[in-house]
């Protein structure tokens, strides 16, 4: 009989996160889902347990503060073959309109978390010589010179940690990827009060599919997963174009938005 696999999500209950908690239950992992929301934890558990015949248990924690990182961090303290750092927050407003506040838990949640989790989870593995992270970044993260809110910036440093942190534990058999999707039907940008009604459809990416690519590009030993061929054309003219054109692009932005608004 195979021993069986953990993997422990965060952002569990909505959107990518609980696309991941389906597919990896479906594929016979036991599962530790993290989130703010206890009841929805505990009905994704019981749903995932009684409908794959795994173990599967919430632990609500909130990742934007120190004890919820610490909660998470103990439960990494455990065997874990595949962590899922996919808990994150946008704004809805340019950096020159925001609040310290808001900009500090962003930064707590986006950056902080994930380094702290991948950290939590990385000696284990590399001394089991078995064992992966996948932090859920942004295609946002390849147009950071572009204005707008400091999400951008943020899944930027996530991209750029993965792929450091990848080439330092390959050795170990240990592998960390950074998935970069674009637009994806969740919950995510209604919570951040986001207007995205004249989003072409073409656009949107359906979180499941999202992740059938992330764990195909997984078991490849890609260090950076971007889904869809669309998002890969994105991608690789924001990555190869002069940076000169890219930050002229965001004067010129820069300026319509400062005109538009006087």
């Amino acid at each position: 009989m195979a021993a069986s696999r953990t993997a422990l999500i965060t952002g569990a209950t909505a959107g990518i996160g609980a696309a991941f908690a389906r597919r990896l239950a479906s594929d016979g992992y036991d599962l530790v889902l993290v989130a703010r929301d206890e009841r929805r934890l505990a009905e994704l558990a019981a749903e995932l347990a009684e409908k794959h015949g795994v173990a599967a248990r919430g632990l609500p924690a909130d990742l934007s503060t120190d004890d919820g990182c610490s909660i998470v961090e103990k439960a990494l303290a455990e065997p874990v073959d595949l962590l899922v750092n996919n808990a994150g927050i946008s704004l809805n407003r340019p950096f020159l309109s925001s609040a310290v506040a808001d900009e500090e838990r962003l930064l707590r949640l986006n950056v902080h978390a994930v380094m702290r989790l991948t950290l939590a989870a990385l000696p284990g593995m590399t001394e089991r010589r078995h064992g992966a992270v996948i932090n859920v970044s942004s295609v946002a993260g390849f147009a950071a010179v572009m204005p707008g809110s400091t999400y951008s910036a943020s899944k930027a440093w996530v991209t750029n940690f993965s792929e450091s942190v990848a080439h330092s534990v390959r050795s170990f058999g240990v592998r960390v990827m950074a998935l970069c999707p674009g637009y994806t039907r969740t919950e995510f940008h209604d919570r951040a009060g986001i207007n995205m009604s004249k989003t072409p459809e073409w656009m949107w990416l359906e979180a499941d599919e999202v992740v059938v690519d992330a764990l195909r590009d997984l078991r490849k030993g890609k260090v950076v997963s971007v889904p869809d061929w669309k998002y890969k054309l994105a991608v690789f003219g924001l990555r190869h174009a002069p940076r000169g054109l890219l930050q002229s692009v965001a004067r010129d932005t820069r300026g319509r938005i400062g005109r538009d608004s006087q």
